[in-house]
């Protein structure tokens, strides 16, 4: 039994919850930086604090993908259960997150915020895999893409629209969250909800017995594991999470004796407590316990397809780019254009604003751009469209540290925004044919995976380059994130595009 393609509406309905959930994801991009520094952040310790986030993602998404694939209900389906609760309590930390009265409740409720965000996002990726034929799955990430950029333009414009608009003050007291800000958020906190109901509404999903029929169809036996291979990777475990603990120690108490940047434990740390869960996965293995949820999902992670492993490249060169311009556009440009460090003043306030716009402009591109490139795919390949659009983002982004005037800022974001539409579905396109359907949800969380690490690794050498190398010049970080989407679009060509068929997205 064949997946039925959808329609246009159908595919327009399973998507517009992203509508939401990507005003929620603007809103935290756009305002955190300017929150934390509110409350008087350090420049240099941004990107640590925003490690929260992240990190959040890299513990629920895999978790919230395991279970979804595992979940079934004939009312509510598998993946919109979790659509609906994930909205449920991004709404209220969106709404709590701008009333933080310290730093540090800034930061937990950036914990909370993401976490919830993640429990409705992670599921409407495996979403397209479940619903859509391969012919259409290009179409289908281009839509979320679509509503992604729509979302994020108009959480962009909010605190600049509310101030300039409709004169609400985006300034105030030391230590006080300008009203503009506050609601913005309430603003986002009311879309983000009601975007994914209406997505939980008006989508259908298939039944167990109907995927089951679809993935015979789809010729399932391609992404059997050998299992004298898995034997043998289980096997392989304990000395690899053994040779990967005593490296993380080692590289710690290099960090903690050469008065290195304390920002560095999160890698370091992050290797050895990877390492301690394949010792401890080997261990239950080699005891018996083999159908336990946790060894599974280090089983899967050791034999992922070969095109996830390439793409998750991709994924790592793009994402610290893009995590270098989320934290350091803020400071860099109301440092270096607006001349203002100081988070009370007029000029600190209008450049922090601006930033907004500018990130609203990236948003708008991407979504002008998202149905063109399944049009540039399917008349040359997926990689090369990729490929190309990281390498206009990644001119995009470099540009910004020539750049004096505010006005001019807005070419550059054409560049970026042209990048994050591709971003937001390329990858997905060619990824989701390289996975088996029954783990769909899991692999879409493990594919998280290498948004996250580059994300932790931008967050604990960044600061340390900045302040080492660069007198914390902010605007360094940006020309370095150009850098990286370079090498980005370079490594896309490496990709083996293995469900790509020319003349069809």
């Amino acid at each position: 039994m064949k997946k039925p393609k959808l329609s246009f509406w159908d595919i327009w309905n399973m998507s517009f919850g992203f509508l939401g959930i990507q005003m929620g994801f603007g809103l935290q991009i756009g305002n955190v930086s300017r929150i934390f520094q509110t409350l008087d952040a350090d420049a240099e310790k941004l990107a640590i604090y925003w490690l929260a986030g992240p990190v959040t993602g890299l513990i629920v998404q895999p978790i919230i993908g395991y279970f979804s694939d595992r979940t079934w209900s004939p009312r509510w389906g598998r993946r919109r259960p979790y659509f609906f609760f994930g909205a449920l309590l991004a709404a209220i930390s969106l709404v709590i997150m701008p009333n933080s009265p310290t730093l540090w409740i800034a930061i937990s409720m950036l914990w909370i915020m993401d976490s919830s965000f993640n429990i409705s996002m992670e599921p409407f990726r495996a979403f397209v895999g479940d619903k859509l034929p391969s012919s259409q799955r290009t179409m289908g990430f281009a839509m979320q893409s679509f509503f992604i950029g729509v979302g994020a333009v108009v959480a962009s414009f909010l605190p600049y629209a509310f101030h300039n608009w409709f004169g609400v003050s985006n300034t105030a007291e030391a230590g006080l969250i300008a009203d503009s800000v506050k609601l913005s958020f309430y603003v986002g906190a009311f879309a983000f909800f009601m975007a994914v109901l209406y997505t939980v509404l008006k989508s259908t999903e298939y039944s167990p017995d109907e995927m089951k029929a679809f993935s015979e169809d789809d010729t399932q036996d391609a992404f059997k594991v050998d299992q004298e291979e898995l034997k043998s990777k289980i096997k392989n475990q304990i000395p690899i999470g053994t040779t990967m603990i005593v490296f993380g120690l080692i590289l710690s108490w290099f960090v903690f004796n050469h008065e290195a940047s304390r920002d560095l434990y999160v890698i370091t740390g992050g290797i050895s407590i990877a390492g301690l869960l394949f010792v401890l996965s080997g261990f239950l293995q080699a005891d018996g316990i083999k159908e336990s949820g946790f060894t599974s999902m280090v089983n899967d992670f050791q034999t992922m397809p070969k095109t996830m492993k390439q793409l998750a490249w991709v994924q790592f060169f793009s994402w610290f780019a893009l995590f270098a311009m989320w934290i350091y556009t803020t400071p860099a440009v109301t440092e270096f254009i607006y001349k203002s460090t100081d988070t009370t003043s007029s000029a600190y306030n209008d450049g922090a604003d601006w930033v907004s716009v500018c990130f609203g402009i990236y948003n708008l591109v991407a979504a002008l751009v998202a149905f063109l490139l399944p049009v540039l795919a399917s008349k040359t390949s997926r990689k090369f469209t990729h490929m190309l659009c990281l390498v206009l983002g990644s001119i995009g982004l470099a540009s910004i540290y020539f750049i004096t005037s505010p006005n001019m800022l807005l070419i550059s974001m054409i560049g970026v925004g042209v990048a994050w539409a591709s971003i937001l579905s390329m990858p997905y396109a060619i990824l989701t044919g390289s996975i088996p359907s029954d783990k769909m949800g899991y692999y879409m969380g493990i594919f998280n995976f290498f948004i996250v690490i580059p994300q932790m690794v931008a967050a604990s050498i960044l600061g340390y380059l900045l302040q080492e190398f660069f007198d914390t010049s902010t605007i360094h970080a940006l020309l370095i994130g150009g850098l990286s989407f370079l090498v980005a679009g370079l490594l896309t060509l490496l990709v083996d595009d293995v469900d790509y068929k020319k003349g069809e997205a």
